[in-house]
Formats: structure tokens, sequence, C-alpha cells
């Protein structure tokens, strides 16, 4: 199937979740950084952007014309975006291929409403909150790329990341915030699952890894050092299994047995227990494990070499202790994506922490030894997440 994919802010870390999770099926066609983004042309078997932290939209190329695809569609009004993703598009070049086939529709006896382009690419939050993400066949849009066209068939529902990251229960501003998108990159990036997969973070804080993880239908097992986490992540998680996942529903007509059904099911999709990442023994099995590292204290402005040091050196024992602790409790070739700490510099480069020789002579094989692209970071983040790959030799 070939897809044409609109990615996020960060595209070799987006480009590289999509291999993942696409697999052996994965082929480039070709990629460009466009001024509306990176746009990505590749071949790959079936996609849900739901479960894609890093796309912005999926569309998919259709083999008519954009007239005759138009056409075909059932009675009844149509609501119609263009979004032009060529290399000398403009704003104009979308709008004037709207109209032209909002004109011939109209000619022909259709109703049609044209969502207006503010500039080339419709942007995700107009695409979205016009009904455009391809789950309705008469609201269509519309990518063109030189002379392929391409139907949406998936918009990053930024309303539900919102709900996901700022309506729980449980928040905690002190232990940092991690993005909902970044938390399932890291999943994606464990490559493929089978469903009902366990995955473990050791480092659970709030439970967003987790939440994920039950989102996507796997099983979430996370520990922390801290009480109060652990009390967090479980009312996050019995938050998310509630209001969000469905996961807790059942057929059941008695309301006393849907509720004790509903208590067993919760139970068994996830667990969070308290524990040092260092030295804690897990229970079996672990299919996967997903985590954020100890990222060491918040900073807003660039750290000095001294406090970079001190720095450097907590957050390698804590990280390099916990990979040393789990590579005995977890099979050949289980994956293991952590995201460990980067400090920005004042030439604006980052400083990882140099730790990937004692990854390998653990027993890790590092997927990214380079490195290079897999570092997350808003502009000007002082702490960013620096996304390690690894799987056991």
């Amino acid at each position: 199937m070939r897809y044409l994919a609109i990615l996020g802010r960060q595209p070799e870390i987006s480009l590289a979740e999509l291999e993942a999770v696409a697999g052996s099926s994965y082929r480039l066609v070709k990629m460009y950084h466009s001024k509306n983004g990176a746009v990505l042309v590749f071949d790959a078997k079936e996609l849900e952007i739901e479960r894609l932290g890093g796309t912005i939209k999926l569309a998919q190329k259709i083999d008519l014309a954009p007239l005759e695809y138009l056409r075909g569609l059932p009675d009844g009004k149509i609501t119609l975006g263009v979004s032009d993703c060529s290399r000398k598009a403009t704003r104009k070049t979308a709008a004037t291929e709207a109209l032209k086939l909002k004109k011939i529709l109209v000619r022909h006896g259709r109703s049609v409403r044209v969502v207006e382009n503010k500039e080339a690419m419709l942007t995700t939050a107009t695409s979205l909150h016009n009904g455009l993400s391809g789950k309705n066949e008469r609201k269509v849009e519309f990518i063109k790329l030189e002379e392929d066209w391409y139907r949406v068939v998936g918009v990053q529902d930024i309303d539900a990341y919102a709900r996901r990251d700022q309506v729980r229960p449980a928040r905690d501003a002190r232990v940092g915030m991690l993005p909902p998108k970044l938390a399932q990159i890291l999943i994606n990036l464990c490559g493929e699952l089978n469903d009902g997969a366990r995955i473990l973070d050791p480092f659970c804080g709030t439970g967003v890894v987790l939440q994920e993880a039950l989102l996507m239908g796997y099983r979430a097992y996370g520990t922390d050092i801290s009480e109060r986490m652990v009390e967090y992540s479980n009312r996050n998680l019995s938050w998310i299994t509630d209001s969000f996942s469905r996961l807790s529903a059942t057929s059941s007509d008695s309301p006393i047995d849907a509720q004790h059904q509903r208590e067993s099911l919760v139970q068994s999709r996830f667990q969070v227990s308290l524990g040092d990442a260092t030295t804690y023994q897990w229970e079996q099995p672990i299919d996967a494990v997903a985590c954020e590292g100890y990222l060491g204290k918040p900073m807003s402005q660039v750290p000095s070499m001294i406090t970079l040091k001190t720095e450097q050196q907590e957050c390698k024992a804590i990280i390099v202790g916990f990979l040393k602790n789990l590579v005995g409790q977890i099979k050949v070739g289980t994956p293991v994506v952590i995201a460990a700490p980067a400090w920005l510099r004042d030439n604006g480069s980052y400083s990882r922490l140099n730790i990937i020789d004692e990854i390998e002579n653990m027993g890790y094989n590092v997927s990214n030894k380079t490195r290079e692209g897999l570092i997350y970071a808003r502009v000007g983040q002082v702490v960013a997440r620096d996304i390690i790959i690894l799987r056991k030799k």
C-alpha cells in the first residue's frame, strides 16, 4: 500500500517509529523537507494513525483522478479540503485545486463545502475539526504531491492527546511531563509485539507509558521507587481504563457481575508496584521494556560544566545500574527502549551520556548506535530525551 505521511517536528524519530511499526513491509520511496514539514512516501502494510505518536497526517494514494473519486461518493453534501505539499506549493495552488473541483461538482448537482486554506497544507486542527480524518467518506482531504494524489486516512487527534495529558486525575510537574506522543513512540520503537504483550516501565512515574500501552492493547507493568508515583500511576490507569480505552466494558446484564468482571479485567491489564529499578526483581513475563529513565534535576538554563558532570554521573549510575539489573531478567531478543537525558550546551548541541560501550558489554545490542537524530526536545529545551534502542543479545 502506498502511503504519504506528514511527519512531526522531529522527523528522524517519526521515521524510526514508522519503520518499527511497519516492520518488514516498509519500503521507502522518497522523503524530503518542505516548509510544511517532512514529507515521507513509502510502501507498507495497513497502518492506523491512532498508534503513531510521530505522524501528523497519513494518506493513501488514490488510483482515480480526484474528480472521478469524488463523483463516486454516496449522495449528500461533500466537505472537501485540499493540501498541496509539492515543492512549489502555495496557499493559492491548493485553494485553486479545491475550487476547481467544487465548480465541476456543483455543475453536476452535488453540494460541496470547501475548507479554506490559510497555507498550502491544512493544519492538523483544521483537518481534525472539519472531520477530514478519513472516517466519513463524504468528508475528504486530498494531498497533492506533484502529479500524484492521496486521500487522508488519518489525522493526529491532538484533542485526545490533550485530554490524556491534562485531564488525568494525578499529575506532578516536578517529576517531568512525559508527552503521550513520546510514550507511544517509545513503545512503538520496541518493534512488532504480540497482542496483549506485557510492557514494563521500571521508572513509571505518573504512568504515561503504561496508559499508552493499555490504549494500544498491551498489558502494562510498572514499578517506581516513589510510593507517591505508584499511587499516581494506579489512579491514572484506573481512570484511563474507565474513561478512554473501554477495556473494562462487559456484556453482563447484572450490575453486580459487571462490577466484579470490570475489577478483574482492570487488575489483569495493569500492575504497578513499589521498587528500585537498580535492584528490583520483576515478575514474568516481560515482553518489552519502554521507559523514560532518570533525567536528573529540572533545569531552565544551560548548566555549567561542573553541574553537567555532576548530573551526568548521577544519571549514568542509575541508568547503568538499571540495565545491569534488567539484563538477567529478560529473554534474548527482548526489546528495551529508554529515554536517557541529554543536556543543552551553549553551541546548541546536546551532551549525551557516554554509556554505549558499557551497555554493549552488559549483553545488549544497540540498534541505533550512532544515535544521530534521536534527541527528543522542544526548541531551547535544556534537558532533552535521548532515545536509545536496545535488544538483549
